[in-house]
């Protein structure tokens, strides 16, 4: 009798597939959203610039880092504005004269970014544009016109900047502008624009920096809305700003955009500025002396 033909193996049952934890991974993504929450709230957050306030330091379009340790932390710091306002500060510090910083006025949730001028206990005034802190005129030295390329982020409008948008022999649009170098009492020096005449913030009545507040303005002298500005002007600071209400430092920028960004992935590197990328925002200390003045001052 032949031997029968061995039967085939029968194939084994794959696994059945593992269970998806949900609760695990919702427990992850909550986990990973928190840590991205707490890392904007409490070391560092990027930030978006909209406005002209800040020209030509920082221009329509530019997005920057903002540390938020150098002064301690608030209400304030939270990148949510979540928390109610309150006048403490967690491990305080006072700012440097000449640094940028994002403010919150206590009346609105608005982010604001200008510069400290005046610190606590500061007698500070202005004077035909000019900044008389504790009774000094801060100096500021005529430097050549700034060129700055006309584009859907910085149009040069006629209204704003009269009689300043040009072009180069090279064909190139730009907005021409005068630029002035101001340099405090620490050294820091950074340029600012004043252009127009008899403007209603180019004169502030001396006042007295209250302790725990600091002095803003905006490098755009003519278009910034500050400490100069009471808070219907314009949605002025209305005077001082309380430390507690101070967010952050800005420290560098990461990239800056033209405008011109569409859906179309070409438009993505074409709209970028790439000569404004990495641009360090702590301004210089000069070593230069403080006797030059405004030209007709």
């Amino acid at each position: 009798m032949s031997e029968a033909d061995p039967s085939p193996p029968v194939a084994e049952a794959a696994p059945a597939g593992d269970k998806v934890d949900w609760l695990a991974e919702m427990r992850g993504l909550a986990l990973m959203l928190l840590a991205v929450v707490g890392f904007h709230s409490l070391i560092a957050k990027p930030f978006y610039i909209p406005s002209i306030s800040m020209m030509p330091s920082l221009l329509v379009g530019d997005r920057l880092v903002v540390s938020k340790y150098p002064y301690g932390w608030s209400w304030v710091s939270a990148s949510f504005h979540v928390f109610p306002r309150g006048k403490g500060r967690l491990l305080g510090q006072t700012p440097e004269r000449g640094d940028i910083v994002i403010v919150v006025p206590p009346d609105r949730d608005t982010d604001y970014i200008k510069r400290v001028i005046g610190l606590p206990g500061d007698r500070i005034a202005v004077v035909n544009g000019q900044i008389v802190l504790n009774g000094k005129p801060v100096p500021q030295a005529v430097e050549p016109p700034l060129d700055l390329a006309i584009d859907p982020n910085q149009p040069c409008p006629g209204e704003v900047f009269p009689n300043l948008a040009t072009r180069l022999p090279s064909g190139k649009r730009v907005c021409e502008l005068p630029v002035l170098r101001e340099t405090l009492p620490n050294g820091v020096s950074y340029p600012v624009i004043d252009h127009l005449p008899d403007q209603p913030l180019d004169n502030y009545a001396e006042i007295r920096v209250p302790a725990g507040h600091v002095f803003l303005m905006g490098d755009n002298r003519d278009h910034s809305a500050d400490s100069r500005a009471h808070a219907g002007f314009e949605q002025g600071l209305g005077g001082p700003v309380r430390l507690a209400d101070v967010g952050g430092r800005a420290e560098f920028i990461t990239f800056s955009l033209d405008g011109t960004t569409t859906l179309d992935p070409r438009t993505w590197f074409s709209s970028l500025r790439p000569e404004r990328a990495w641009t360090n925002l702590r301004a210089a200390k000069s070593t230069r002396p403080e006797s030059s003045r405004k030209a007709g001052d």
